[in-house]
């Protein structure tokens, strides 16, 4: 049987500017994103009826949960409702990602859930039924979908496309807390911050470190409030050699590192490893594109 696999491609706030907040109580943001080669996995197949198995390092705690409450569930389940057919599936989630963590993790699953879905059924990417139910499952499954180098706006939803990054390197940290966003958004304080998009795309991973340093995670000190971990982390980073900007992804409480090569990430992984053991620890390329992301194992499967 043909399976169709999709890389639910971490994602990363290279900045992340709250602009303010809207009559409905949301807030309006500004970021820079970006993905990671570092990424759960998606694999759909045919099923009799509807099936989700979840494997993978950080599997348990959403094995623990209703599983119609999972993303996944949630986003195949939508696009099968809007396509009215019965979601006869047998979808696998391979969670390598932690959850709850800043950088994508439920969003970038169901983001990746419709994409093989779409591909199984024999739709075209850019099909604009994928579009109207992105943003239903939430703020940042539409830049998931689209799996590109981009900005948005608003809520999360306005997508502008970005210039290629130059090739660039990270080192994914997680302490082992999970921030709450609403929690994260309700400690924040302070004024709030013009748009930060940058005139041109630096042409050096060295110039884009000091274009970012002149931007911000407007929920850093929020998140760092709440869990003395993010500061530890983030304190990590910037003491590994090489390191050209240390900051916190999206509500936390992932941190990343900024290195000019994979020897430089690795290296610093590996120095972080040694002194804190428990926490997540994960060298990754800059990717501008989701696709790039290998994600063809062994067996009759088709990447998308």
């Amino acid at each position: 049987m043909i399976a169709i696999r999709a890389a639910a491609a971490a994602k990363l706030n290279l900045y992340l500017h709250v602009l303010g907040r809207a009559a409905n109580g949301y807030h309006q943001l500004d970021s820079l994103v970006a993905f990671a080669s570092a990424h759960d996995l998606i694999e759909v197949a045919p099923g009799n009826g509807f099936s989700l198995s979840i494997q993978g390092p950080f599997a348990l705690s959403l094995l623990m949960e209703d599983t119609d409450s999972n993303l996944v569930a949630k986003a195949v389940k939508a696009l099968a409702a809007a396509l009215d057919r019965p979601a006869d599936l047998s979808i696998t989630l391979f969670k390598n990602l932690p959850v709850a963590s800043g950088i994508g993790g439920g969003s970038a699953d169901a983001a990746a859930a419709l994409r093989a879905v779409a591909t199984l059924w024999g739709l075209e990417p850019d099909d604009p039924v994928l579009a109207r139910i992105a943003p239903t499952l939430g703020a940042d499954v539409p830049v998931c979908l689209a799996g590109r180098t981009a900005y948005f706006a608003g809520t999360g939803t306005e997508l502008t496309p970005a210039p290629d990054l130059p090739e660039s390197w990270v080192l994914l940290v997680n302490p082992g807390v999970a921030l709450s966003t609403p929690q994260v958004f309700a400690a924040r304080t302070g004024a709030y911050s013009d748009p930060g998009r940058l005139d041109n795309m630096p042409a050096t991973v060295a110039d884009l470190a000091d274009a970012l340093r002149d931007r911000r995670n407007d929920l850093s000190m929020a998140a760092q409030s709440l869990a003395k971990p993010v500061t530890e982390a983030l304190a990590a980073l910037e003491m590994t050699p090489g390191c050209l900007l240390a900051r916190m992804s999206g509500s936390g409480a992932t941190c990343f590192g900024l290195y000019a090569d994979a020897d430089g990430a690795v290296a610093a992984g590996t120095m972080i490893s040694r002194v804190r053991p428990g926490w997540w620890v994960q060298p990754a390329a800059l990717v501008n594109d989701v696709a790039a992301v290998e994600t063809v194992g062994e067996g009759d499967a088709i990447a998308v």
